[in-house]
Order: C-alpha cells, then sequence, then structure tokens
C-alpha cells in the first residue's frame, strides 16, 4: 500500500472516470467499488468510491456530489517513450476533451494531462543552450508534442 494516494472528486462520474483511465493505460485495473445502498443520499448502487491502480500507482475516486471543478494547477505527467506513445495516450485523453498548449490536454472528466517524451528534458535542458532555446521556441508553439520537430529544432 502505498502512503500517500491522489483522490479525484467528480459529481457522480467517478466509475466511468475509473474505467475510463484504466483502459488508456496498461498495467490498470480497478480495485474495488463501494455502492450506495438504500436510502443514500445517491442513488441505490452508484458508486461512491473506486479504487484503482495505473502502473502501480493507486487513486481513489470519488463521488462527492456537487461539482468540484479541476485546474491546470494540478496535472498528471505522462512520460512517454517514443512518438507512437505520445500519440496514443494523446489520442485517447483528448477523445471529449480539450487540447491545450505544450503537450498538455484536459480529458472529457476535466483532469490534466501532460503527455511528455521522455528525450524532451533533454532538448530543452541540453549542453548545447541555442539548441535549447530553439527546442523551446518549438515546444511553445505545439499542442501535442512532436519528437521529430523538436530534435530538428534542438539540432539547428
Amino acid at each position: 500500500m502505498q502512503k500517500i494516494s491522489t483522490c479525484l472528486w467528480f459529481e457522480s462520474q467517478a466509475e466511468d472516470a475509473a474505467e475510463f483511465y484504466v483502459s488508456v493505460f496498461d498495467d490498470s485495473r480497478v480495485l474495488n467499488v463501494a455502492r450506495y445502498g438504500a436510502g443514500g443520499p445517491a442513488p441505490e448502487g452508484q458508486a461512491i468510491t473506486v479504487e484503482f491502480e495505473i502502473e502501480g500507482r493507486r487513486f481513489l475516486a470519488l463521488n462527492g456530489g456537487s461539482p468540484s471543478n479541476f485546474t491546470e494547477a494540478i496535472s498528471f505527467v505522462v512520460d512517454c517513450r517514443d512518438q507512437e506513445e505520445v500519440d496514443r495516450y494523446w489520442a485517447a485523453l483528448t477523445d471529449g476533451g480539450a487540447e491545450s498548449q505544450c503537450g498538455w490536454l484536459v480529458d472529457r472528466y476535466g483532469i490534466s494531462w501532460q503527455i511528455v517524451p521522455s528525450v524532451l528534458g533533454s532538448l530543452i535542458g541540453g549542453p548545447d543552450p541555442e539548441g535549447a532555446q530553439r527546442a523551446m521556441q518549438a515546444m511553445l508553439g505545439m499542442r501535442k508534442l512532436e519528437i521529430a520537430v523538436l530534435q530538428s529544432a534542438y539540432e539547428g
């Protein structure tokens, strides 16, 4: 059991959201669903909480009733080994959501994600300051990050 886990507050979509996230990421699963009984504050059978795991990290989705808005102030960063992985996560998480800038997006549930290629740090923080600046400028003009374009910008 991890000492600290993330709780995501939804109005009533906790179970749908958890099922969506485990469908997007490999090595993911729903662990437990606690449901309202008769006479509760929500319809009988609706999930109260959904415990789920993504890549070994546990989350709790809570149906808290009144809306609670997510902001970009907190986001999940997905480290991607190659462009295929960037493309796959980008397509899945923007389906019903919205693209933002510099590899950021908001999914259909309002959660912010950063879909980032592993190589990004070595390009925007690489040993060639002029190349790093070119890569940074290229990144600032993108929505979904394109490794080949970033690499090309770094190399000049």
